[in-house]
Protein backbone atom coordinates (compact mmCIF):
# COMPACT_ATOMS: atom_id res chain seq x y z
CA UNK A 1 0.00 0.00 0.00
CA UNK A 2 1.57 3.17 -1.24
CA UNK A 3 1.43 6.57 0.39
CA UNK A 4 -1.73 7.95 -1.28
CA UNK A 5 -3.36 4.47 -1.78
CA UNK A 6 -4.41 4.73 1.75
CA UNK A 7 -8.25 6.39 3.43
CA UNK A 8 -7.46 7.53 6.54
CA UNK A 9 -10.94 7.57 7.13
CA UNK A 10 -11.38 4.00 6.82
CA UNK A 11 -7.99 3.13 8.99
CA UNK A 12 -9.48 5.62 11.95
CA UNK A 13 -12.42 3.41 11.52
CA UNK A 14 -10.95 0.04 11.71
CA UNK A 15 -9.21 1.34 14.94
CA UNK A 16 -12.17 3.06 16.53
CA UNK A 17 -11.11 6.17 16.29
CA UNK A 18 -13.44 9.69 15.76
CA UNK A 19 -11.23 11.69 14.50
CA UNK A 20 -11.81 15.67 14.02
CA UNK A 21 -10.78 16.65 10.33
CA UNK A 22 -7.89 18.58 11.43
CA UNK A 23 -6.73 15.12 13.13
CA UNK A 24 -7.54 13.50 9.71
CA UNK A 25 -5.29 15.88 8.04
CA UNK A 26 -2.89 15.30 10.71
CA UNK A 27 -2.72 11.93 10.66
CA UNK A 28 -2.96 11.01 7.12
CA UNK A 29 0.09 12.93 6.44
CA UNK A 30 1.93 10.82 9.17
CA UNK A 31 0.38 7.78 7.72
CA UNK A 32 2.19 8.47 4.97
CA UNK A 33 5.31 9.46 5.85
CA UNK A 34 5.39 5.85 7.53
CA UNK A 35 4.35 4.19 4.89
CA UNK A 36 7.11 6.12 2.65
CA UNK A 37 9.94 4.97 5.21
CA UNK A 38 8.52 1.36 4.92
CA UNK A 39 8.27 2.12 0.82
CA UNK A 40 12.36 2.64 0.94
CA UNK A 41 12.69 -0.54 3.67
CA UNK A 42 11.65 -2.68 1.20
CA UNK A 43 13.98 -1.54 -1.75
CA UNK A 44 17.22 -2.41 0.73
CA UNK A 45 18.87 -5.87 -0.50
CA UNK A 46 18.85 -8.39 1.82
CA UNK A 47 19.35 -11.16 0.40
CA UNK A 48 22.95 -11.89 2.35
CA UNK A 49 21.19 -11.40 6.06
CA UNK A 50 20.82 -14.35 7.96
CA UNK A 51 17.10 -14.78 9.05
CA UNK A 52 17.13 -14.49 12.94
CA UNK A 53 14.91 -13.68 15.60
CA UNK A 54 16.75 -11.26 17.30
CA UNK A 55 19.10 -9.01 16.77
CA UNK A 56 21.44 -9.66 19.38
CA UNK A 57 22.23 -13.07 20.42
CA UNK A 58 20.71 -14.46 23.26
CA UNK A 59 22.43 -16.22 25.97
CA UNK A 60 19.98 -17.94 29.06
CA UNK A 61 21.25 -17.01 32.39
CA UNK A 62 19.51 -19.42 34.48
CA UNK A 63 21.75 -21.82 36.62
CA UNK A 64 22.07 -25.46 36.05
CA UNK A 65 20.00 -28.21 37.39
CA UNK A 66 21.15 -29.63 40.62
CA UNK A 67 19.21 -32.29 42.47
CA UNK A 68 19.27 -31.19 46.24
CA UNK A 69 16.91 -32.33 49.15
CA UNK A 70 13.62 -30.91 49.51
CA UNK A 71 11.87 -29.16 52.48
CA UNK A 72 10.54 -31.85 55.17
CA UNK A 73 6.92 -32.38 54.75
CA UNK A 74 6.02 -31.43 58.21
CA UNK A 75 8.45 -28.50 58.00
CA UNK A 76 6.15 -27.02 55.60
CA UNK A 77 2.92 -27.90 56.85
CA UNK A 78 3.85 -26.09 60.01
CA UNK A 79 2.79 -23.06 58.81
CA UNK A 80 -0.30 -24.03 56.93
CA UNK A 81 -3.34 -22.37 58.00
CA UNK A 82 -5.70 -25.47 57.25
CA UNK A 83 -4.64 -28.85 56.64
CA UNK A 84 -6.30 -32.08 56.58
CA UNK A 85 -5.05 -35.33 55.85
CA UNK A 86 -1.28 -34.32 55.16
CA UNK A 87 -2.78 -31.81 52.08
CA UNK A 88 -3.28 -27.64 52.21
CA UNK A 89 -6.25 -26.86 52.65
CA UNK A 90 -6.93 -23.62 50.09
CA UNK A 91 -10.32 -21.49 49.46
CA UNK A 92 -12.45 -22.63 46.51
CA UNK A 93 -12.00 -19.87 43.65
CA UNK A 94 -13.79 -21.39 40.90
CA UNK A 95 -17.31 -21.82 41.49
Amino acid sequence: MSAPDFDIKYVARLARLNLTPEEETTLGAQLGHILGYIAKLKEVDVSHVEPTAHAFPIVNVMRPDEIRPSLPHDEAMRNAPAKANGLFIVPKIVE
